[in-house]
C-alpha cells in the first residue's frame, strides 16, 4: 500500500483524480489538503468536503493556502470558463455538509502525517505548490522523510497554458514551485508535455459512469462543461491532467522520463516557466548547479492511462 497525501484544488479533473486515489487498491489515502487555484480556497475546501461526503472518504481534509508566497504576485482570476463559478463545473453543491475540515492548516497536516509515517508518504500535488513550500519552510526535515513527491505542473519542452511560458499550477505560485523543485526530495513532474495527450471524450465519460456506478456518475455529471471547454480548444475530449499524476505513482511504466535539475522563473514575462538542465549537460556555473536531479515526464501511453482509469473505477 502506498500512503498518499493529496494536495488539490477541486477542480473538475481534481475530482476524477481524487476518486481514482480513493478507489485504487494500492492507495491508502491518509490526507487531503486544499489550496487556491481552480477556485478560491474557500470553494476548493468546500468542494473537497462535498466529495468526501459523497464518496465516503475517511481521510481528513485540511484547508490550505489562500494565495501565493509572494504577496506582490499578480492576483488570480479564477478560471470560471474552465471549472465553472463553483470550481466543480457549476454542478450543484449543497451549502450545508455533514463533514468538517480538520482543525490544522494544510501545511501542518502534511508535516504531522509525514513525521508519523517516515519513509512511507508520497505527496501528490495537483494545484499550486504553496502548501508544500510552507511545510518545507516550517519543517525542513520532512524533505528527508517523504517517500516522494508527484506533481502535476510545468511545461518543460512545450508552451504553457496560462502564458506562452508557464503552466497554470506553476505560474500561480512560482516561488513555491521553485522551492519544491530544489528541495532535497525526489520529485516526479507530470506536466503539459504529457497531460495534453490524454483526452477523455464524452463516450469515455459515459462508459466510466456505466461501469463505475454512482461515484463515477458524479464525475461524469460535473465534467460536462469541462469537456465543452476542451472541445472548443481543439481537443478530442477533456484533458485529465491531475489523474495523470496519480497514475504516474501507481503505473510509472506508462510514462517516459528524463532526469534534470529544474529552476522556476519567479518574475518577469517568463514567470512560472519551468527550465530544466538535463542530466549530463555541462556549461559554466549557474543557479541549476548542485540541485537535485528530478524526473520529468516526456512521454506517455495515453490509451493505457485511460484504460487504467476505467479499470480502477470499475465497480
Amino acid at each position: 500500500m502506498l500512503k498518499v497525501i493529496f494536495d488539490t484544488d477541486p477542480g473538475v479533473d481534481d475530482a476524477l483524480a481524487l476518486l481514482y486515489l480513493h478507489k485504487h487498491p494500492q492507495i491508502d489515502l491518509i490526507g487531503v489538503t486544499t489550496t487556491f487555484g481552480n477556485a478560491s480556497v474557500e470553494s476548493t475546501t468546500h468542494n473537497a468536503l462535498y466529495l468526501k461526503q459523497a464518496w465516503g472518504l475517511s481521510a481528513p481534509i485540511a484547508r490550505g493556502a489562500e494565495g501565493p508566497l509572494q504577496p506582490e504576485a499578480t492576483p488570480e482570476a479564477w478560471p470560471v470558463h474552465i471549472h465553472g463559478h463553483n470550481g466543480l463545473g457549476n454542478h450543484p453543491v449543497p451549502e450545508a455538509l455533514d463533514v468538517a475540515a480538520d482543525s490544522r492548516p494544510a501545511h501542518q497536516l502534511i508535516i504531522d502525517l509525514v513525521r508519523a509515517h517516515p519513509g512511507e508518504v508520497t505527496l501528490v500535488a495537483v494545484g499550486r505548490m504553496t502548501n508544500l513550500a510552507l511545510a518545507l519552510q516550517q519543517a525542513p526535515d520532512i524533505a528527508g522523510l517523504v517517500r516522494g513527491v508527484v506533481l502535476m505542473g510545468g511545461a518543460f519542452h512545450v508552451n504553457g497554458n496560462i502564458t506562452p511560458a508557464a503552466e497554470a499550477n506553476i505560474w500561480g505560485d512560482a516561488e513555491a514551485a521553485d522551492i519544491v523543485f530544489t528541495a532535497h526530495w525526489p520529485v516526479t513532474a507530470i506536466g503539459l508535455d504529457v497531460t495534453t495527450r490524454v483526452e477523455m471524450d464524452r463516450d469515455g465519460l459515459d462508459k466510466l459512469a456505466a461501469i463505475g456506478g454512482a461515484d463515477a456518475e458524479l464525475v461524469r455529471a460535473l465534467s460536462q462543461d469541462y469537456v465543452d471547454f476542451y472541445l472548443q480548444a481543439g481537443h478530442k475530449g477533456m484533458v485529465v491532467h491531475d489523474c495523470c499524476a496519480c497514475i504516474a505513482l501507481t503505473r510509472p511504466e506508462l510514462f517516459q522520463f528524463e532526469r534534470a535539475s529544474v529552476r522556476v522563473a519567479t518574475d518577469g514575462v517568463a514567470r512560472g516557466m519551468t527550465i530544466p538542465k538535463p542530466e549530463g549537460m555541462g556549461f559554466g556555473p549557474s543557479v541549476w548547479d548542485d540541485h537535485v536531479l528530478q524526473s520529468i515526464a516526456i512521454g506517455v501511453d495515453a490509451a493505457a492511462v485511460l484504460a487504467d482509469i476505467e479499470q480502477t473505477l470499475k465497480v
